[in-house]
């Protein structure tokens, strides 16, 4: 951000008016032209994330003022929506910022993360199969090759890149009916957007990149399978049983542990901590696949073993390959 840069800060409701504050005063220090865009709160559930709706959908007057700035500072979260796919294509970058303050100091982005997030996009992007492994009985493969691999590092300095402040992971999608298998969540991986962690293990039974049955393991409770199954019932859209990105997080600063219990955060933390395999279903629209499904899981498993045209990238929770370790673990 200079002297010749337009940032617009977008925030909606009372929602984060002090982050607000906050950039406008830093893009002022860096000489940059700033302003305040505020839109008005939901008339529902006020506080959560509607995922893809932050009331631009409704205002296409703000749509067109936020594709004519350099950067948008998003505090109102409007990822997935086509709103900010269009600012996007428009060659305006976009950071979220919605995290809490002493997350954001702790998770402040560094180069030597970039570099491995980066490093892991580019394994990603050259790969042609996935695999997933656990002790619980994990083994499901993605076909790669039809999406892009992207990289969040928690800043932007690029025409049209989207990131969030306090992530650390690189992800891809798979072909739309290219995952087969089985995945088994342990206790202590997490759902989003639930915010808690597993207490008993969880089967999906994935075919043709759909998840087609979701149980509970013999001699364990079912509830946490039967409280996934009736969130995606809930919303009578079969396109939330889609498979869609999968990756791994890659910040040793991250705790495992430190689940923020806010609707409306997405809890980049818990996401984005050393050694996790993440699986997602739901949306692909965000590596730009057709499933726009309002629908969407995130799933941080621990103690995962991950495969890339079977070489041996993630083993149990530990990188295998040394230069997607921080320095500190070489």
């Amino acid at each position: 951000m200079n002297e010749s840069e337009t940032i617009a800060v977008l925030t909606r409701g009372d929602e984060r008016l002090e982050y607000a504050d906050a950039f406008m005063w830093a893009a002022q220090r860096l000489g940059a032209q700033a302003y305040h865009m505020r839109l008005p709160s939901p008339s529902d559930a006020a506080g959560a994330w509607q995922v893809g709706d932050v009331g631009l959908g409704t205002n296409p007057v703000a749509v067109e003022a936020l594709k004519n700035v350099d950067m948008v500072v998003d505090c109102a979260l409007m990822l997935f929506s086509a709103e900010q796919t269009a600012i996007q294509a428009a060659g305006t970058r976009i950071l979220s910022a919605v995290e809490p303050i002493p997350i954001l100091a702790r998770l402040f982005p560094t180069q030597e993360l970039r570099d491995r997030v980066e490093l892991s996009q580019k394994y990603l992007a050259e790969a042609k199969s996935l695999r997933i492994t656990n002790d619980f009985g994990t083994d499901v493969t993605y076909r790669l090759g039809k999406y892009p691999a992207l990289a969040e590092f928690g800043y932007t300095d690029t025409p049209g890149r989207w990131d969030h402040w306090g992530c650390g992971f690189a992800f891809t999608g798979s072909y739309d009916d290219g995952v087969d298998g089985t995945i088994v969540l342990s206790p202590g991986d997490i759902i989003h957007p639930f915010d808690t962690y597993v207490q008993s293990p969880v089967k999906f039974t994935i075919e043709k990149g759909y998840v087609v049955d979701i149980s509970g393991v013999e001699g364990w409770s079912s509830l946490d399978a039967d409280f996934v199954k009736a969130h995606i019932d809930s919303f009578d859209d079969p396109r939330g049983y889609a498979m869609s990105h999968v990756g791994w997080g890659l910040d040793e600063r991250a705790r495992w542990h430190g689940m923020v219990q806010d609707p409306a955060v997405i809890g980049v933390e818990t996401r984005s901590f050393y050694g996790n395999v993440m699986f997602s279903t739901g949306p692909n629209n965000e590596l730009g696949g057709p499933n726009d499904t309002p629908c969407h899981m995130d799933i941080p498993m621990r103690n995962c073993s991950l495969y890339l045209d079977d070489e041996l990238i993630v083993d149990k929770g530990d990188f295998a390959v040394p230069e997607l370790r921080p320095a500190s673990r070489r």
